[in-house]
């Protein structure tokens, strides 16, 4: 299969995956710290993480690599990225905070152009903003007073960016399946961190909604949801796996557009779980994401 399609299928298989830990936090942050889920998530994606390097890396020997120290700095930028974003998705809708997060293919654009030096096509940059133009069609951000929240999504685009953009430097001497299991060690030891500094609730009271899933205190979780923060973790370990690959063998440039299929993912859970469909204007923003993502298949030069 060709590397070009490849990618673009790891990338949106990996997308629709992280979805639903979106969903999962979602329904778990007015109950739980954000902490108490990471840790949990961490723990049970080593599992997944060590199968996936011994199936997929030819054996464990693939996680012994002189840049581990950058694989590390990766997983704190990803960390630091997630956390935004579930911060944000704590007081913000959902359709505003993926819009607003949407700002990530943007970024990695412009990253590949100055820092990896890609030459970006015409036809890329008009596909790219067909994109996004789509998503703020389909969601309409904004028309509610200013909330603070509203820049962490940002933050999460811009530093998620930054660690895709690694992958594809780093890609010609690391595995997707190592990346990801380095970057969920420093998931792991930040969570813990939190954990430690704000785990016993004692600065909740009266906070802002994001900064109260930040400190609420640490409480015994019921089976189910532990068994959904587990699920996290293995959401985590494939979904981070697959978008790493796609970063890893793909141009950064060609595989970003695909990044807006998130919101495809937003429709389906929103109808699923909450009995919500996008109107007219939330149809004419999916048709233009899909003729974005068309676009840029159908315009993609063969690689050699």
């Amino acid at each position: 299969m060709k590397a070009s399609v490849l990618a673009i299928l790891c990338l949106c298989a990996g997308i629709a995956i992280f979805s639903v830990q979106d969903l999962i936090l979602k329904l778990l942050s007015d109950r739980y710290p954000l902490s108490e889920a990471m840790v949990l998530r961490s723990l049970a994606a080593i599992p997944c993480l060590l199968v996936l390097v011994r199936v997929f890396d030819g054996g464990f020997l693939g996680l012994v690599s002189a840049s581990w120290p950058m694989m590390l700095w990766r997983g704190f930028l990803n960390f630091l990225a997630y956390t935004a974003y579930y911060l944000a998705l704590a007081t913000l809708p959902i359709a505003t905070t993926v819009a607003l997060y949407f700002t990530a293919p943007l970024f990695i654009t412009l990253l590949a152009v100055l820092w990896l030096g890609e030459r970006v096509a015409l036809h890329r940059w008009l596909a790219l903003g067909l994109g996004f133009l789509g998503v703020v069609i389909m969601v309409r951000p904004g028309g509610t007073e200013f909330d603070w929240a509203a820049l962490l999504p940002v933050f999460c685009g811009l530093a998620y960016a930054v660690s895709m953009v690694m992958a594809r430097r780093m890609g010609q001497q690391d595995s997707a399946a190592a990346m990801a299991f380095w970057g969920n060690l420093a998931f792991l030891g930040c969570s813990l961190g939190l954990a430690l500094a704000f785990g016993r609730g004692t600065m909740e009271e009266g906070l802002h909604p994001s900064l109260s899933f930040l400190t609420r205190a640490w409480v015994w979780p019921s089976g189910l949801d532990a068994g959904l923060m587990a699920l996290c973790g293995l959401i985590a370990a494939v979904g981070l796996t697959l978008l790493t690959q796609a970063y890893r063998i793909g141009s950064s440039a060609m595989v970003a557009p695909f990044e807006f299929t998130f919101a495809f993912w937003g429709v389906l859970w929103g109808w699923l779980f909450f009995d919500q469909l996008p109107d007219a204007w939330g149809w004419v923003g999916i048709a233009v994401i899909i003729a974005a993502g068309t676009y840029v298949v159908t315009t993609e030069r063969p690689e050699a």
